[in-house]
């Protein structure tokens, strides 16, 4: 009897309870959506790379190495020579391997010079491949594969020529070998939409007439570059994948341990851990915020029955007179703030969802960050109920009041 009263009573006061729902329907949506967004980019930032279980370089730090050889942040200590990388290409445990060479930027986006092995072997998501937007990739010595957010920030398209300069931020140009463009990567939300990838033997052509960091006054033709022994002296790191997940450690181990230069490999699994505990103190803020935007939904919802309570009085006074004791009276105001809520978290859940089935693909094209739609994990149902909970308790101040009304009143008919 007293949820049909507590319905009964919802349902008179259509309008404002409908308000009041709403509201807290969009809180419990922004709180659910938040958390939503901050475990799919946990889950996308962790998906940086994958299927690379190595990352080797000069000897330095795992998140100095991951920075600049993955996120092309910051610069190396010191280069890998030519002659560490075939030794360790040579390894029984190597599958495959992939060296990257950095230094060069165009219009302060990094080059990267690497071999065509590059977009067979870079994987991000779980093991996507990169997928080409348009064009093609490196089949020329002087080919250019650009990222999406290049292409999108320079207006580039394929057939565009590029000049690469000369370090970062560095007025120097390699005039005189324009690059171009030959492909365009789709948008992957990994440092590869900021990147221009060359040829690693690229790298070495444009560098041909420089010496010590400088320009010499030579000029040597495109033709006789062309004809020249391109393979580089050293590259800035390397993507190493082992035949065998068992083989890593002992890879890791003799890489770390390898005599003729010091040299470091790290698991990027366990760097971008490292890593996230340095930038993801922004995902507690977001909680925070979102967590506050669910509070003030109840304290509005809280100040909506305060509000209503001395319009209520002649209805509560009707109960009394029926026999509800004021007991039952502070019963049906937590069970109507109850309902309330329970209403609003399941209209914010479908609200969720239903964004995101919609701008789930648009997300992805923009921001190359993919949010799943699954069921409510444990956890969040967790926290639903807690709201639920939490709108029992917030009512219990007005429904107290509304108590204490009934016994001052004595709530008989004498109206």
């Amino acid at each position: 009897m007293i949820l049909r009263l507590a319905f009964g009573s919802l349902l008179a006061r259509a309008l404002t309870v409908g308000m009041t729902i709403l509201a807290i329907a969009l809180s419990v949506t922004l709180f659910m959506g938040v958390e939503k967004v901050r475990t799919g980019a946990r889950a996308s930032f962790a998906d940086t790379i994958s299927g690379t279980d190595l990352i080797v370089g000069a000897r330095s730090g795992s998140v100095q190495l991951l920075l600049y050889s993955v996120f092309r942040i910051g610069n190396a200590t010191n280069n890998v020579s030519w002659q560490s990388y075939q030794d360790i290409a040579a390894r029984p445990e190597v599958d495959w391997i992939v060296p990257i060479s950095l230094g060069d930027s165009h219009r302060q986006f990094r080059v990267m010079g690497t071999t065509p092995q590059f977009f067979d072997r870079y994987q991000y998501r779980g093991g996507r491949a990169l997928d080409f937007a348009s064009g093609h990739g490196l089949s020329d010595l002087y080919d250019a594969v650009i990222g999406a957010d290049v292409a999108a920030t320079l207006g580039y398209r394929v057939g565009d020529p590029i000049v690469v300069s000369h370090g970062i931020a560095s007025f120097t140009q390699h005039e005189d070998q324009p690059f171009r463009v030959a492909g365009i990567v789709a948008k992957t939300g990994t440092p590869v939409d900021r990147t221009v990838i060359v040829g690693l033997n690229a790298i070495e052509a444009i560098h041909v007439d420089w010496q010590s960091g400088a320009k010499t006054r030579n000029t040597t033709p495109v033709e006789a570059i062309r004809a020249m022994d391109l393979t580089p002296t050293a590259i800035t790191a390397a993507l190493v994948g082992t035949k065998s997940r068992l083989q890593i450690f002992g890879l890791q181990r003799w890489v770390n341990e390898y005599a003729e230069e010091p040299l470091l490999a790290v698991m990027p699994g366990v760097a971008l851990q490292e890593l996230w505990q340095i930038v993801g103190v922004a995902e507690t803020a977001l909680i925070a915020v979102s967590g506050m935007v669910v509070v003030t939904a109840l304290l509005g919802m809280m100040a909506m029955i305060f509000a209503s309570l001395n319009e209520r009085r002649r209805e509560m006074a009707i109960w009394r007179a029926m026999g509800a004791s004021p007991v039952t009276i502070l019963s049906m105001l937590v069970l109507e703030a109850m309902l309330m809520t329970a209403i609003g978290a399941c209209l914010g859940i479908v609200l969720l969802y239903g964004g995101l089935a919609f701008a789930r693909p648009y997300i992805d094209a923009a921001f190359g960050l993919w949010l799943p739609i699954e069921p409510p994990t444990t956890q969040e149902a967790l926290v639903l109920f807690g709201v639920v909970v939490a709108a029992a308790v917030a009512s219990l101040l007005p429904a107290l009041r509304a108590y204490r009304l009934s016994l001052a009143d004595g709530m008989v008919v004498r109206i």
